[in-house]
């Protein structure tokens, strides 16, 4: 889901790929990537780290219970409890990630470019 976000945002940006992404556009969409993931993601690492800190023998059913005891306690929201910050982290380390990533697959495409396939004519 990761990188089909950022290539869905980056086409989007780009005009489904008429033109090359700029580093602005490539920022734009690997801190929107990084946001997304996020947003999906909190929910089962909030139950995770419910799970972990957890004294032990607290949830016998392990998530299940977890989530049950989130939700009849304290609703919902719970599942987003601490989602600022990471949201605020989110947005400059992946953009600085998929920046890294654009350059590297240049210079990748620099040093080894595509070849063009020579097709003879065929002759009777």
């Amino acid at each position: 889901m990761y990188f089909l976000t950022y290539e869905a945002i980056k086409d989007y940006i780009t005009d489904n790929g008429a033109h090359p992404p700029t580093i602005m556009g490539t920022i734009l969409a690997g801190g929107a990537t990084g946001v997304a993931n996020w947003l999906i993601g909190m929910p089962p690492d909030v139950l995770k780290s419910r799970l972990q800190t957890a004294p032990e023998g607290t949830y016998p059913k392990g998530i299940r219970d977890v989530f049950k005891h989130l939700m009849k306690n304290e609703g919902p929201l719970a599942l987003y409890k601490g989602i600022t910050p990471v949201l605020l982290r989110a947005f400059p380390a992946n953009a600085a990630c998929f920046v890294g990533f654009e350059l590297c697959k240049e210079f990748l495409n620099f040093l080894f470019p595509k070849q063009k396939k020579v097709t003879e004519p065929v002759t009777a």
